[in-house]
């Protein structure tokens, strides 16, 4: 199952009750060892807060999944942190290599997916080209993992087979340029191909001067993201997707940055919400076109109906839903729009969490 599908059913889930628990988790010895602990102290509160709220007997099928989890975690593969979500009809563990600003024990009658929303809006899957002229590996990658090798009628590519025939033309540098370029725009059209098939994007690991001839040459260069530059020395799959993933990171960022500019150019347009109540009955009508939230908000409430709620300061209240920003980041994405949590304190001037409508 693949994040955006995980996503779309823990999302659509209504079940009393949903349990989420998340926590900060360390992937190296002995800091994960506490990881072990503070998992345990939060499926106890968990059982606890659910005896107290639904009953013992009522519950008798949840409690078990609880005390049951525990024991399917190994803290020794933990990366940075980690997500369970438990019903009657649900328990999926999620491990994240992303920090987690939510932790806790989360109860109410949907899951709390504000993590997974944010690990899904910076996963990045990618395609990502090794270029030389001995030769031309594809792979696809979801951040800086490799999920497997592309392999075709046209990739793997061998050496550059456009070399010199002619021993009088050798110092000819115009006709050896000529040979690269007739290379790489059967490298470009190969990688275009795989680009229309998948609609993913490429970062090239390549020299400059290789990579500035390819976008020369290129059918269609919004296929790639960028460049890395190759150090021979260094080809391993998991050093040129270490490359790739930070300029993919960098590109990420920038692009936070240029949607905060958007942000404050829609409000002189009158296209932007700032209050709460507003900004979710928005999102529920597929007004929202971009969604910010700054990453330390949150916020309490008790649906009144399905489009008024109260807010609250006890997320253990009965009926409280922990965090309403999980919802409405789902209703955006779900009907085509961008949602964006970003540390970026420039959107503060407009509010914790704003959004842009299309109409």
């Amino acid at each position: 199952m693949t994040l955006k599908e995980q996503l779309q059913k823990l999302a659509t889930e209504k079940n009393s009750p949903c349990v989420t628990i998340s926590l900060k988790t360390h992937r190296t010895h002995p800091d994960n060892a506490k990881d072990g602990i503070l998992l345990k102290n939060l499926l106890k509160e968990a059982e606890e807060r659910v005896i107290n709220d639904f009953g013992k007997r009522p519950a008798a099928q949840l409690l078990e999944k609880i005390e049951a989890v525990g024991n399917e975690i190994d803290t020794n593969y933990n990366l940075d942190s980690l997500h369970i979500f438990l019903s009657n009809d649900t328990q999926e563990i999620v491990k994240s290599s992303w920090e987690t600003s939510n932790g806790g024990v989360h109860i109410s009658d949907s899951f709390a997916i504000r993590s997974l929303i944010k690990d899904y809006n910076r996963s990045e899957n990618y395609l990502l080209m090794l270029l030389s002229q001995s030769g031309v590996q594809l792979f696809e990658v979801i951040n800086d993992d490799i999920i497997k090798e592309v392999r075709n009628d046209d990739f793997p590519l061998s050496e550059n087979s456009h070399y010199n025939t002619h021993s009088d033309r050798g110092s000819d540098s115009k006709h050896l340029d000529d040979l690269v370029r007739e290379f790489l725009n059967k490298v470009d059209k190969a990688l275009v191909k795989v680009h229309n098939e998948t609609e993913l994007k490429c970062v090239v690991v390549a020299t400059e001067d290789n990579y500035s001839r390819l976008q020369q040459v290129a059918d269609k260069p919004s296929a790639y993201i960028g460049y890395a530059t190759i150090d021979y020395n260094n080809v391993a799959t998991h050093h040129i997707a270490k490359q790739s993933w930070e300029l993919v990171k960098a590109q990420q960022k920038q692009l936070r940055t240029d949607a905060i500019g958007e942000m404050q150019e829609a409000v002189s347009q009158g296209k932007v919400l700032t209050d709460l109540q507003e900004i979710y009955e928005a999102s529920i009508d597929g007004r929202g076109e971009l969604l910010i939230v700054h990453q330390d908000f949150a916020q309490a409430v008790i649906m009144k109906n399905e489009r008024t709620f109260d807010l609250v300061d006890d997320i253990t209240a009965p009926h409280a839903i922990d965090d309403i920003t999980s919802m409405i980041a789902w209703e955006v994405i779900s009907k085509k729009g961008r949602v964006i949590f970003t540390l970026q304190d420039e959107i503060k001037d407009l509010g914790e969490i704003v959004l842009k409508t299309r109409y």
